[in-house]
């Protein structure tokens, strides 16, 4: 496919996945080899198992409220 023959949609994400993939290179992963602590993990655990349940997790307007910003 050619690019003159993308989508607006589809060209954008062309570009997102560029940038991405470039600033992943250029920075890496800052946190690749740290370990996690105990109760992040088990925290991590319980709100995959959560979700997996099909529990709803906080909406993302109050995480920004509680953190005192505006969404």
């Amino acid at each position: 496919m050619k690019v003159k023959e993308l989508t607006v949609k589809q060209f954008k994400s062309l570009i997102q996945e560029a940038i991405e993939e470039k600033l992943e290179e250029l920075i890496g992963d800052p946190d690749i080899g740290l370990d996690l602590r105990e109760e992040i993990k088990e925290r991590l655990r319980s709100s995959l198992a959560a979700r997996q349940r099909g529990e709803k997790g906080i909406p993302i307007e109050e995480v920004a409220r509680q953190a005192g910003l505006d969404w």
